[in-house]
C-alpha cells in the first residue's frame, strides 16, 4: 500500500489516496476531484483547469502521467 496526496496528483488539498497501484490511487483521485467539483472548491476548480489546459497536448499529458507513476513507484510501501 502507498500514499500520496491530492496535491501531489496535481489537485489542491492535503487529502490521502491509500492504493497499491498507481491506477487505483489515480481513480481515488479523480473520485476526489469530482466531489470538490461538485461543491464548486475553488482551489480545486484551478486546479482543474491548470490540468485541463494541459491536457490540450496530448505529450504533456503522457509526461505528467509518467513522472506521476514513477513518483508513485518510489515511494514506500506502507
Amino acid at each position: 500500500m502507498k500514499t500520496m496526496t491530492c496535491r501531489q496528483l496535481g489537485g489542491a488539498c492535503e487529502q490521502k489516496f491509500q492504493a497499491e497501484t498507481f491506477e487505483e490511487i489515480a481513480e481515488l483521485s479523480k473520485k476526489h476531484g469530482t466531489e470538490m467539483f461538485l461543491k464548486g472548491d475553488e482551489p480545486h476548480l484551478k486546479a482543474m483547469e491548470s490540468m485541463k489546459s494541459m491536457m490540450q497536448s496530448p505529450e504533456a499529458m503522457q509526461n505528467w502521467f509518467k513522472n506521476k507513476r514513477e513518483e508513485f513507484n518510489a515511494l514506500p510501501e506502507e
